[in-house]
């Protein structure tokens, strides 16, 4: 079963963002409205809210979205969302190379 865009309308997921290889990183609050993802840790670099795109994949919900910033280029970003928990990365593409970063956050009510 296929979920619509905005299945994940009204969600919000507070966390961190983490580097690979890394045990800290920058707060992130995730929110989730009107078919868009926001991610706050990635407004200081001028990206700005994308749609997003959701589907059941049984006992969880996969997420795929994408932002842009104008100087840093574009995240994509995938995730899967279970019990209130969402694990996800994201890749920065930019000027042909490509960094990851992970995102581990808990629902917030």
């Amino acid at each position: 079963m296929t979920l619509q865009t905005n299945s994940l309308d009204g969600r919000h997921f507070d966390g961190v963002v983490l580097e690979p290889g890394k045990v800290a990183g920058d707060a992130e609050h995730i929110s989730f409205g009107k078919g868009l993802f926001h991610s706050s840790a990635c407004d200081a670099y001028g990206y700005v809210a994308g749609p997003y795109s959701a589907s059941d994949d049984g006992d969880g919900v996969r997420f795929e979205a994408d932002t842009e910033s104008p100087q840093y280029g574009k995240l994509h970003w995938i995730g899967r969302i279970t019990a209130g928990k969402l694990d996800g990365t994201l890749t920065m593409r930019r000027e042909g190379t490509e960094m990851h970063k992970w995102v581990v956050a808990g629902e917030s009510r």
